[in-house]
């Protein structure tokens, strides 16, 4: 894996972790402020273990969940095969997460000399059960992995004349005309420049609303250039582009998008 695949699990994965503590003690106040209304004994031990159970599973299967969406990433064009897409995994992660999360509990109430019992009234409906809820807390994650590098990306902001990026935690300030191209790179984009290759979490999408005003011209549904560094384009028989850069290297321009090179003006000296 990548170290920009690496990040890409990470961040999420500590979001998740976060948000799923917070609403695992809000949960665990509510069944004992629930039972001490209703009269019944009061014990954190056992809404403890039910819910940090489910807890520490989901937290196993988060990264699994964000290698799914890294595979099937969701967009305007694949939203509904996406969502199909995604529905098939939900029934291997909730059987994990039933078998984990019973396992953990067995063994917890059976050292602290009680007993549990997940399957008294059968096996298929309490799996179910289950899975219905689980196919909610997989969309959750899910949409976790998939707004991540979104609200990342939104953060990334011009600063004067130069861009900003970050890459992983650290801030970078790229001047344009150092850009010579970005592409995508599933759920991150590739800022080239001419000494080195900075990877960003976002879509590229994004990034060519925010770098067209910067001279930036979409090539490719993968590609940006910048128009201020092509040296030379010449049309292929496919109806495609051949896009010749100032610093010597060569990259292909979709037929469909053309018409986004305009004029190109002369490279900068």
């Amino acid at each position: 894996m990548t170290s920009g695949g690496a990040r890409f699990l990470t961040g999420p994965w500590v979001t998740i972790a976060i948000l799923g503590l917070i609403n695992g003690l809000v949960n665990i106040t509510s069944i004992i402020l629930e039972a001490k209304r209703d009269g019944d004994p009061v014990s954190f031990v056992e809404p403890l273990i039910l819910e940090g159970s489910s807890y520490l599973l989901w937290l196993a299967l988060a990264p699994f969940i964000g290698l799914a969406v890294q595979r099937l990433l969701p967009n305007s064009g694949n939203l509904p095969r996406s969502i199909l897409g995604h529905l098939a995994p939900t029934v291997p992660v909730s059987l994990v997460h039933v078998a984990g999360m019973v396992i953990i509990r067995v063994i917890c109430f059976t050292l602290l000399g009680g007993e549990y019992r997940f399957f008294g009234d059968g096996i298929l409906l309490p799996l179910v059960y289950e899975w219905r809820k689980d196919v909610i807390s997989y969309g959750v994650l899910a949409a976790t992995y998939w707004l991540y590098p979104l609200i990342m990306a939104r953060r990334a902001k011009p600063v004067g004349d130069r861009i900003e990026i970050r890459e992983g935690a650290t801030a970078i300030f790229l001047p344009p005309g150092d850009i010579l191209a970005v592409e995508a790179a599933g759920n991150y984009v590739q800022f080239h420049t001419k000494d080195r290759v900075h990877m960003v979490l976002g879509t590229l999408a994004t990034w060519a609303m925010r770098l067209k005003s910067h001279g930036f011209a979409r090539v490719h549904r993968s590609r940006l250039v910048n128009r201020a560094r092509i040296g030379a384009f010449k049309p292929k028989a496919s109806g495609d582009v051949e896009i010749t850069l100032d610093d010597g290297r060569v990259v292909i321009g979709s037929r469909r998008y053309r018409d986004a090179l305009g004029s190109v003006p002369k490279p900068s000296t």
